[in-house]
């Protein structure tokens, strides 16, 4: 798989073909009744919601199960897929599980996306793999470097196409930067400014009642125990229809997530290791903020090319900046800036029918033509992996306030006992790292 990044760059970036629009892949898609590719939901939360709305828009695709250890959230899922069908003409068929084994266990189901909190990631993604589905994984891929290790070999071991949800990828403008860094338009690439946010902080959330239809033991699984707080896992209700007001905070407390560093790391240092060609490798260095003179936590790759987590903007946009010598270009999410109108991409059209970004569907039109094409995807388990450690790196830098040397070939802690403790960490008592 080596050669992967490299080919599929090139037939989506080099080429000068438009990379990933949609309609070309929505064609690709279509496919008759008996080719349907049927999709079961693994996490039923905010991010389930955007990412049923896009798959809903594919020709040739259906989703038929959903499962979350929140009742409320069970009942969302099935009324809002049997309203998409009905609208859609088809006979509504829908059904959900407590327990993700259930739905893992049906032979009608072709791929599963997993959504759920990042630390059920691994377990839930090899038993996936065990069960023959095909999957997207919601990014970051792990909690650790060694669950996101052994979920690489799982996905291989047993022939899965696993889809990584670090969309930005498939985001023309930021095809296009790419594009330009690799061609060489802004000179001799010296540093990447990579802005993801701070590190995850202590839990510090007042414990609150568990909702009644909530399975807070099941929700924890193999996370060590912390204590109930509706930040975690956002209330919604039916009647009144309320939906989630913000995304669930697991993500910035360290006893159950890795901040903005793993969480937009996911989206902002990939496209860095996209632009460097590491999506099977990573730096050999990573040095915390604080320490020498480093302002901001900082990756340095055995080329001399450095990407620090630091702002782009007075404004703090989470975005990612090239530079050399001469030139730069700047972008994020429906923004791109570079220091010549050469390095610009092509204007597009405004159809006017702008959805919101999780929703967008070209990366997962990928996921699906990968599926009939039996092909790896856009971004395949190495890459998130590789991303996810870049992440995790660094809040195993920040703790230690100290420089780490990495060998991105072994996976591994250069002379550095202290540090490879914090490779993997201890599940609760019943649950073990499978492979």
């Amino acid at each position: 798989m080596n050669h992967y990044s490299r080919r599929r760059f090139i037939q989506t970036g080099l080429t000068g073909i438009a990379a990933l629009s949609v309609l070309p892949y929505l064609k690709a898609c279509s496919g008759s009744v008996n080719d349907t590719i049927r999709l079961g939901f693994i996490g039923l939360g905010r991010q389930s919601v955007f990412l049923s709305n896009g798959f809903n828009k594919i020709p040739g695709v259906k989703i038929v199960a959903g499962c979350d250890v929140y009742a409320v959230k069970r009942q969302r899922f099935e009324q809002n897929i049997r309203k998409r069908q009905e609208a859609k003409g088809e006979q509504p068929e829908v059904t959900t599980f407590h327990n993700y084994q259930e739905l893992l266990s049906r032979k009608d189901i072709d791929a599963v996306v997993i959504a759920t909190p990042d630390h059920w990631h691994a377990i839930q993604t090899i038993d996936a793999c065990k069960a023959g589905k095909h999957i997207y994984l919601e990014k970051p891929t792990t909690f650790t470097i060694e669950e996101g290790k052994r979920v690489v070999e799982a996905v291989r071991k047993n022939n899965i196409l696993c889809a990584v949800g670090s969309q930005q990828r498939s985001d023309e403008n930021f095809q296009h930067a790419i594009k330009m860094v690799r061609e060489g338009k802004i000179g001799d690439l010296k540093r990447i400014s990579a802005y993801v946010g701070p590190p995850p902080k202590p839990y510090d959330l007042p414990m609150e009642t568990i909702p009644t239809d909530l399975d807070w033991n099941e929700w924890l699984g193999p996370n060590p125990y912390v204590h109930y707080n509706p930040r975690l896992n956002p209330p919604i209700s039916l009647i009144p229809e309320q939906n989630e007001t913000f995304w669930a905070e697991w993500r910035y407390y360290k006893e159950v997530g890795g901040g903005f560093l793993c969480d937009w790391g996911a989206h902002n240092f990939d496209i860095g290791q996209w632009a460097l060609d590491k999506d099977h490798s990573g730096p050999v260095e990573v040095i915390p903020a604080g320490f020498d003179g480093h302002e901001h936590i900082t990756f340095l790759y055995d080329n001399g090319i450095v990407m620090v987590n630091e702002p782009i903007d007075e404004k703090n946009s989470f975005g990612v900046r090239f530079w050399s010598d001469d030139a730069w270009i700047e972008v994020r999410r429906g923004h791109y800036k570079a220091s010549d109108d050469s390095l610009l991409p092509p204007p597009k059209e405004d159809t006017g029918d702008a959805v919101p970004y999780e929703t967008a569907t070209p990366h997962l039109i990928d996921f699906i033509t990968a599926l009939r094409e039996n092909r790896d995807p856009f971004v395949p388990i190495e890459a998130g992996h590789r991303t996810a450690t870049l992440g995790i790196l660094g809040n195993i830098a920040t703790d230690f306030a100290r420089p780490l040397k990495w060998n991105p070939q072994t996976e591994s802690f250069i002379n550095d006992t202290e540090a490879a403790k914090c490779l993997h960490r201890q599940y609760r008592e019943g649950y073990s790292l499978r492979s």
